[in-house]
């Protein structure tokens, strides 16, 4: 199935993005991967790619150009730009592309939307207000940041943070009943609509060890997570937990489930990025666009010397895709 081309902010462009963006579009046709263009200032891919660079006016050019060169939107001119040296007018550029490129997502001239790395510091110095570029995208799209959902995906394993970047000492204050229910609800439906899966599957893990040992341990599976089963469990969602999170991620349970569901941010990616580090994708879920990220940093450190792996940037083009083919089809 044919679908728009895919959007792609090119990020920080003192980071890695413009060159795993460069290295994707090189290995396109032995990954198969759907026509893109890219969103940025076309210096920041030169000063690292000696490849082919269209600069197009559209999206709706990009399908005629993707076979011959990497088609990009020009965005402003940032200055000079050097690979590993972030400074403002970078971070501007970066928040300028991602910009237009969740506009142009809404759109039906584009397929998807996929965002390079950004620096938050950076961001941060120029008044950026968000958490991060999921909750930025999503009040775009006019969506609360409570129901948009953070999934990691690999290629064995999907997970979803209930709570994200806050310090663990807030977790506890921060998790209640009607916010696993309202993430477990958008995992569901995220997993049947970009992935088209008929009845989805989640397994929740608990926050203490053992899952709190019946109370001995902790009592927020009792107060907080088991409530919220049942009640998703009487809605018509297949949901089971709590379980306790040290024996969720080795190959047998993880075949029990599609998701699993952790209550902070590094229940969830340590198991995903120990398993699929060149390959994680960070997948917004509860969007009306499909958006993923490869789930990396900018790594500032090897920008410009040619180190930087596209593994996860191809895995977040190509899931991004199976996601716009999967709404398609159930549209």
């Amino acid at each position: 199935m044919t679908i728009a081309p895919l959007a792609i902010a090119l990020g920080d462009p003192a980071g890695i993005g413009p060159e795993i963006v460069a290295k994707a579009w090189t290995v396109r046709n032995a990954h198969d991967l759907a026509p893109f263009f890219a969103v940025g200032d076309c210096r920041s891919v030169e000063r690292v790619w000696r490849g082919p660079i269209k600069r197009i006016g559209s999206p709706d050019e990009a399908a005629s150009v993707f076979g011959e060169a990497l088609p990009i939107i020009q965005i402003h001119d940032t200055g000079e730009i050097v690979p590993g040296q972030p400074d403002l007018a970078g971070a501007r550029c970066a928040l300028d592309s991602l910009e237009l490129a969740a506009g142009l997502a809404r759109s039906t001239m584009v397929g998807g939307l996929v965002t390079a790395p950004v620096s938050k510091a950076q961001l941060y110095a120029i008044g950026f207000t968000h958490a991060g570029q999921t909750e930025f995208v999503a009040e775009r799209c006019g969506i609360a940041s409570s129901n948009a959902v953070m999934m990691l995906a690999g290629p064995t394993l999907r997970v979803v943070p209930i709570t994200t970047h806050i310090a663990l000492r807030d977790v506890f204050d921060a998790l209640s009943i009607e916010l696993i229910c309202a993430k477990a609800r958008a995992t569901e439906r995220g997993l049947a609509r970009n992935f088209g899966i008929e009845r989805p599957r989640l397994a929740i893990a608990g926050i203490n060890p053992h899952a709190g040992e019946s109370g001995a341990l902790g009592s927020e599976e009792i107060d907080l997570i088991a409530p919220a089963v049942e009640i998703l469990q009487g809605e018509g969602i297949d949901i089971v937990g709590p379980l306790p999170a040290d024996t969720m991620f080795h190959a047998r349970a993880r075949a029990q489930y599609d998701c699993a569901l952790c209550l902070y941010h590094d229940q969830a990616l340590i198991p995903v990025k120990a398993l699929h580090f060149d390959e994680g994708v960070n997948m917004t879920l509860g969007l009306p666009i499909v958006r993923t990220a490869p789930d990396h940093g900018t790594a500032f450190n090897i920008a410009g010397k040619d180190m930087a792996h596209p593994g996860a940037m191809i895995a977040a083009i190509a899931l991004a895709a199976e996601a716009a083919r999967n709404r398609l089809q159930t549209a």
